[in-house]
């Protein structure tokens, strides 16, 4: 678990634009069983990925279509919540950070830290945008 002042500016980052963090299973299942879109972001410490998945995620919400709900879970603190997001994401296997779109509680699209790692945060937003065309 990593230390509460470590993650905060990291959390703050989604949740002072709207992201909804999600701290239990019971909160997931619920997040995805709501009718509609709903994205969650599993957050993460790593620099090398997470310092371009959190920007690219808020740049997608500048778009005309985007999901009804914006969720968060954090990897190494809210262990829970990221593994039953995680159980909602197979047959991916699990990665920080990752982003997985949901439409009435089905996977319609998944961005893996393979898709996320050494990529600018205007292309991460631009994959998150085009998911959302499609199914929001």
């Amino acid at each position: 678990m990593y230390p509460a002042e470590l993650v905060k500016p990291m959390r703050e980052d989604l949740t002072n634009v709207g992201f909804e963090e999600l701290h239990t299973a019971e909160a997931v299942e619920a997040a995805i069983a709501k009718e509609g879109t709903t994205l969650i972001v599993v957050n993460s410490v790593c620099g090398c990925a997470a310092a371009n998945a959190r920007p690219g995620a808020r740049m997608s919400l500048q778009n005309t279509k985007r999901p009804d709900n914006i969720t968060t879970v954090f990897a190494g603190v809210d262990r829970e919540a990221v593994e039953k997001a995680r159980e909602y994401m197979v047959p991916f296997p699990p990665s920080s950070p990752s982003m997985a779109l949901f439409k009435n509680g089905e996977l319609v699209h998944m961005l893996e830290r393979h898709h996320i790692e050494g990529r600018p945060a205007e292309l991460i937003a631009e994959n998150l945008k085009d998911a959302y065309n499609e199914h929001c």
